[in-house]
């Protein structure tokens, strides 16, 4: 299959104007494939050449201008189109598609629960050609209508208003109708047939639904009006912000299964990854990850739907642009006000630790670097989302919220229905501000990598001095937060005062009083870089970052330290050791999660050796007990949970876990619901404590989507000959798995305690993850770049297999960058290691 260029996107979009798409969608066809009928109109402005694509299980017709062509021209997935006259044409397509069962194109999925089947499709970025025939790429935009025929007890939503016309006289089959959209991109258009639970109001006139599988029904029920309040909150804060309105007309959100990204912004039918309906108790911060989302989802209808990127290069303004918006709005419009804490403990080390791999690139690429479709994927990643993000809150610290969102509202305007670049961006916020936006664009959007701040501390007779030292090229706009130790109780700490400083600067700040104990830059997290602390601001830091007032500052510091971790200028046990002193007084649950998530899937797998990893585990273990012991009273749930499962995670004895899975009755152990049952089996496989026959009983008494995977992770994870030769034949040989069973079975397989046992399969993997991306392709290829990556193999024989890996030319692009990353990763954990 051919990868679309830019060149010829160019070119495409200079020959045509497509106008308006039908697409007719038989769903009753079989198992495995489906009939798409599609009538496309458009007009060419010349005479001239061109090709649409498709990805057929087979072209039964093709008819233009009411003359048949030869079905067999398909070349690949691109069907020639030759001789076009200048003027309207009408464009007939009959084909047979298959279903997909990883992820992509549309996705077939039956519930084990209730044997319920539900399609959905995910078009992005080039695979609309999966389900039908089409000028793929964004700035050929038309407008969509869905006719789609589908079993009598299913329901159909699309980007528009769906309404049920007829039902099929032989057997029943309900035949519905999409409304037509507005003009939008070939990869927004979207639909999704099943027999949906759905919860149904109205809101500022349009109609607003959530919809889920029906075995989900019960929880979806349960969250209903926190999802809907969110929606709505989000809605109204977006239209204060936005002059243009809600450009579409209906808002639905379904949660579908073996979904591969969080979330899709498709107009009108946003689809998420249906683990957001939470079947098991979830912290407060998992249930501000979804809020985010559905802001972030929210924020695509203007940036994104409404104004659509023209090529790929620009990928970042969309999801950039939704994921500052999505935090923002939540933190104005929701009770989810420490959003910022949370970006900066999960989300910003996505984007320093991408932008300081080889495979790092500008937020804002050149155009030549993104040349075909392909190259366009790797690009969603922690510099897209996170470093884009980053960068324009930085941007709006230096504008100002009101030029910043006057400038955005002159972009929707001038470019509503249409597509836009960055130049296009940057022209609309340059209308509102005397700054040199161009500038600060070229400098912070068009470069590479991460600039690192260190602060120098002068003693002065009247004082002290500062001065900041910035390793890179970015103009920084910052705060810097000076501590004093509270004179009451030394391990408290106390603001003396707050600094607005722009970054370089030869000024040296000059202040009086005495040195302090704790000098933070970017103390409000506002700016992307890495701030290293002087000498007495580690050593407060070490002895009292509790004792930090605000949870933002605890974010940035407790950043500093990982970051000193990864660069080999801190201890990974001296990390541990800080952590297990400061975590029990920890009130911020991002805080708690991410250092905990840090020590436990970075410290104890890649930093620490082998033989100190037992050591490692026993420090988490003894953190997560000192929060069990805290929240004995019930008073913080979600503090409880995250210990509950660290302990579960690290355990190196099953006794306490098998005890608590025999009788959740224990004193002192958790409610388990499925999810913390599961976890515990899992662990328990590791730990060779249970077998097949457990892992059965497990699953009879759970036997969902969710209870096929855990199974599917725990027998991947015993501890025999016999149970890793089965996992890796249904890895790399199965076929059939889906997209979620694939990384369900990978996340089982590789375990630091079993690294004799699996010591054969390291460099079996290299060519084997080859052989599947280029048989399964982009999703699969990056799940096993992703989940079946020998992590836990910190050594020089792993390192260069991969390496040697590498000299293949022909390996699928997204696996490639997925394995160039982990690489990386493993070469500085080998460094970490020697220091």
């Amino acid at each position: 299959m051919s990868a679309l260029t830019r060149n010829e996107a160019q070119l495409r979009a200079q020959l045509l104007d497509v106008h308006h798409y039908t697409v007719s969608l038989d769903l009753t066809v079989g198992d495995d494939t489906f009939d798409s009928a599609t009538v496309i109109r458009f007009t060419a402005r010349a005479a001239g050449d061109t090709f649409l694509e498709l990805k057929p299980d087979a072209l039964l017709s093709v008819v233009l201008d009411g003359h048949p062509l030869d079905p067999a021209a398909l070349d690949g997935n691109r069907f020639p189109l030759t001789g076009l006259t200048p003027g309207p044409h009408e464009l007939r397509l009959d084909t047979r598609m298959r279903y997909s069962r990883t992820g992509e194109g549309l996705h077939r999925f039956t519930d084990p629960a209730d044997g319920e089947t539900y399609v959905y499709t995910q078009m992005f970025l080039d695979d609309v050609q999966r389900v039908f025939p089409a000028f793929d790429q964004p700035d050929l935009k038309a407008v969509f209508e869905f006719t789609v025929t589908a079993p009598a007890h299913w329901t159909v939503l699309a980007n528009g208003v769906t309404t049920r016309t007829a039902d099929r006289p032989t057997d029943g089959a309900g035949v519905w109708q999409s409304a037509p959209t507005p003009v939008i991109s070939t990869y927004l258009a979207a639909f999704a047939a099943g027999p949906w639970h759905s919860v149904r109001t109205e809101h500022a006139g349009l109609p607003f639904g959530i919809h889920c599988r029906q075995s989900l029904a019960p929880h979806l029920d349960t969250d209903a009006d926190e999802i809907l309040s969110i929606t709505t909150a989000c809605f109204d804060r977006y239209q204060e912000k936005f002059s243009e309105p809600y450009p579409f007309d209906s808002y639905d959100q379904a949660f579908v299964p073996e979904f591969n990204a969080g979330a899709m912004e498709n107009p009108g039918l946003v689809t998420f990854r249906d683990e957001f309906v939470f079947r098991s108790a979830v912290t407060d911060t998992e249930r501000q990850r979804r809020a985010m989302v559905i802001a972030h989802e929210m924020a695509h209808m203007w940036f994104g739907d409404l104004v659509t990127l023209a090529w790929f290069d620009d990928i970042w303004l969309n999801e950039s642009f939704a994921e500052y918006m999505g935090y923002q709005t939540l933190t104005e419009a929701t009770r989810f006000t420490g959003t910022w804490t949370e970006f900066g403990m999960e989300r910003k080390p996505w984007g320093y630790d991408a932008d300081q791999r080889p495979s790092t690139h500008p937020v804002a690429p050149a155009p030549d670097d993104v040349p075909d479709t392909a190259s366009a994927l790797l690009n969603f990643d922690g510099i897209s989302y996170a470093k884009g993000a980053s960068a324009l809150r930085q941007l709006v610290a230096w504008l100002g919220e009101k030029d910043f969102l006057a400038g955005i509202n002159t972009h929707f305007a001038r470019h509503k229905f249409a597509n836009a670049s960055l130049a296009d961006f940057v022209d609309s916020l340059a209308a509102h501000t005397e700054r040199d936006v161009h500038a600060w664009a070229d400098i912070w959007l068009r470069t590479t990598g991460i600039d690192t701040l260190t602060p120098q501390i002068e003693e002065a007779p009247d004082g002290w001095t500062l001065t900041v030292d910035r390793h890179g090229s970015r103009p920084h706009h910052i705060a810097v937060g000076v501590y004093d130790h509270d004179p009451v109780d030394p391990h408290i700490l106390e603001l003396r005062e707050l600094l607005d400083l722009d970054v370089p600067s030869r000024d040296v700040i000059s202040a009086g009083g005495p040195r302090p104990a704790l000098l933070v830059l970017n103390d409000a997290d506002l700016t992307y870089a890495k701030v290293r602390l002087d000498d007495t601001s580690v050593e407060t830091a070490l002895r009292g970052l509790s004792g930090i007032p605000e949870p933002l500052t605890r974010a940035v510091v407790w950043n500093s330290l990982r970051d000193m971790v990864r660069d080999g200028e801190l201890q990974p046990d001296t990390y541990l050791m800080t952590a297990a002193a400061h975590l029990h007084q920890e009130q911020d649950l991002a805080v708690v999660q991410g250092v905990l998530t840090f020590a436990r899937n970075h410290v104890a797998v890649r930093y620490v050796a082998p033989g100190e990893r037992p050591a490692a585990l026993a420090t988490i273990t003894s953190i997560a007990r000192d929060l069990l012991r805290r929240t004995e009273d019930g008073s913080d749930p979600g503090l409880r949970l995250t210990a509950v499962r660290t302990l579960i995670d690290s355990a190196t004895q099953p006794d306490t876990i098998a005890a608590w899975l025999a009788d959740d009755t224990v004193p002192g152990g958790p409610e388990l619901d499925p999810e913390l049952r599961w976890r515990i089996l899992a662990r328990l496989a590791v730990l060779g404590a249970v077998g097949e026959s457990e892992i059965d009983a497990a699953l009879a008494a759970d036997p969902s989507a969710t209870g096929e995977e855990g199974a599917a992770r725990c027998r991947a994870a015993l501890p025999t000959e016999e149970a890793k030769a089965a996992a890796w034949q249904r890895l790399f040989q199965d076929d059939t798995l889906s997209n979620y069973l694939f990384s369900a079975t990978a996340q089982g397989f590789w375990q630091p305690e079993q690294a004799d046992l699996v010591r054969q399969y390291v460099t079996r993997f290299y060519p084997d993850a080859v052989a599947l991306g280029a048989r399964r392709g982009p999703a699969i290829g990056e799940a096993a770049g992703r989940w079946a990556f020998p992590a836990h193999a910190v050594d020089e024989i792993n390192l260069q297999a991969g390496r040697a890996c590498l000299q293949n030319p022909d390996i699928l692009p997204l696996l490639r960058r997925k394995l160039v990353d982990q690489l990386d990763d493993l070469a500085r954990a080998l460094r970490v290691r020697s220091q």
